[in-house]
């Protein structure tokens, strides 16, 4: 008997299909908690070489057509951590730490306006939507997010 992929366990199949490559060459790997893939948390973490770690955060929110939310777009969003824990979602004190949106950093912090505003969630309705979604985020994962989670690409002073 098939059994069907669950909206979450597909979200991972086609995230890790655009930008699973270029993240594990640039280091980050995908954290392996079954759980929290289940609740469409999908976290790619990188020991950084300061004695930090760097944490790419993708949140999903999967929709599907029914009577409670018919035509609603299934949609994502990225974060990103630098922390001295090996747990992203613990807050720390380190002098270092950071956490923000992608959608933050590139619109506010560097003043690029490529995405409509600094609370961006990525939207899909079909695999190809999804797809160029995911293009879009991970390209901006890899030009800034991760840089500026290195500590190597610091915006701009306002």
């Amino acid at each position: 008997m098939e059994q069907r992929q669950s909206a979450n366990e597909y979200f991972r199949t086609i995230l890790l299909t655009v930008v699973g490559q270029a993240f594990a060459a640039a280091g980050y790997e995908l954290e392996q908690q079954p759980v929290k893939w289940a609740g469409g948390l999908f976290r790619f973490a990188k020991a950084l070489d300061n004695s930090l770690y760097g944490f790419i955060v993708f949140q999903v929110l999967s929709f599907s057509d029914n009577e409670w939310a018919s035509g609603v777009p299934s949609r994502f969003r990225v974060s990103l951590v630098r922390s001295d824990l090996s747990d992203a979602s613990r807050t720390s004190t380190h002098p270092q730490y950071a956490r923000q949106t992608l959608s933050e950093l590139v619109v506010n912090d560097f003043g690029v306006a490529i995405l409509p505003d600094a609370d961006h969630w990525w939207q899909f309705r079909t695999t190809e939507e999804l797809g160029q979604a995911l293009a879009e985020a991970g390209h901006l994962a890899v030009g800034y997010g991760m840089p500026w989670l290195a500590g190597d690409l610091v915006p701009p002073e306002g």
